[in-house]
């Protein structure tokens, strides 16, 4: 039995896989802001609350918006910055007092829709998550793809390739630097395109609902969000040719991307043609949750104490 944790931005879910890979257990908390012992507190609380009801003690994976630094064992790259800095690996492991596994949640993800989900007949996925940030994980045969830095995938903060003028007005990023994809691809991104075209302020739900009834400006910013999606996935596609590219995220469920981004790819990818699918996830909000219970199947490194 495999229990799976994932820790959002906005919310910690835990979930309990059996051994068909249906979730027969699941709990939902809002997710602490700005306070990391807060955050080690609500876990601890969700798994006493779980393995309460369970016969046998679980193995625990934890997926976390950032990665642990093989060099320090220290959290970084979290857009929950509170998390950064901190051995969260260790806190946990102490809190819980047994062993824990931790990968990044886009690794998650991934490695979810690997196993069952619409990469299981693929080799080499890339994942994408688009939502409150952009993220990205990699999984080759089965298996994460975490790198000598544990930053492989993290394609959303790579520069994004250079458009118009225009497009660079978004330019400022959480992580220090400047024209990262995540600033041109993350909801909160398609949001403020949007308000910098009108002055008015719709969510990206509402931008596709109002493009949906062909209203023509809305209609535009999609387009030109397609177009940069594309652009963005050229770059990864020309170094890791995936067998297929899956999204998540809240932007996941623009079914409009599934036809148009496709179609740009041939034009900026280094290819006669370019045949990359572009899935949408089949477990949704599940993904993350299940493929962190998947971790102890996977062959993570171990982080220094």
């Amino acid at each position: 039995m495999r229990v799976g944790i994932d820790l959002g931005g906005t919310k910690i879910e835990i979930a309990v896989l059996d051994e068909g890979n249906n979730i027969i257990l699941r709990e939902r908390v809002p997710a602490p802001q700005g306070d990391y012992a807060t955050t080690v507190q609500a876990i601890k609380e969700l798994v006493a609350s779980i393995e309460s009801r369970l016969k046998t003690p679980p193995r625990i994976g934890i997926g976390v918006p950032g990665t642990i630094s093989p060099e320090t064992g220290l959290m970084k790259n979290a857009n929950s910055v509170w998390l950064n800095g901190k051995p969260l690996s260790r806190d946990l492991e102490q809190a819980l007092d047994k062993k824990i596994r931790i990968a990044n949640d886009a690794n998650c993800f991934t490695l979810s829709e690997a196993v069952d989900g619409a990469g299981q007949n693929a080799n080499v996925i890339f994942g994408v998550i688009l939502g409150t940030g952009v993220g990205g994980g990699i999984v080759v045969n089965k298996r994460i793809l975490t790198g000598a830095h544990a930053i492989a995938g993290e394609w959303g903060h790579n520069r994004f390739p250079k458009g118009t003028d225009n497009e660079h007005r978004l330019t400022n990023c959480y992580c220090g630097k400047e024209g990262c994809i995540e600033t041109f691809l993350s909801g909160p991104a398609l949001a403020a395109d949007y308000t910098a075209r009108t002055g008015d302020t719709l969510t990206p739900t509402e931008i596709t609902d109002q493009a949906a009834n062909m209203d023509k400006l809305a209609c535009a910013i999609l387009d030109g969000y397609f177009d940069r999606l594309a652009r963005a996935l050229s770059t990864i596609i020309n170094v890791l040719d995936p067998d297929v590219v899956i999204l998540g995220g809240g932007l996941s469920k623009i079914s409009a991307l599934y036809e148009e981004v496709p179609q740009r790819l041939s034009d900026y990818v280094f290819s006669d043609i370019c045949k990359t699918p572009i899935l949408e996830n089949v477990h949704g909000d599940s993904s993350g949750v299940r493929g962190a219970a998947w971790l102890w199947g996977e062959k993570l490194f171990s982080p220094p104490r």
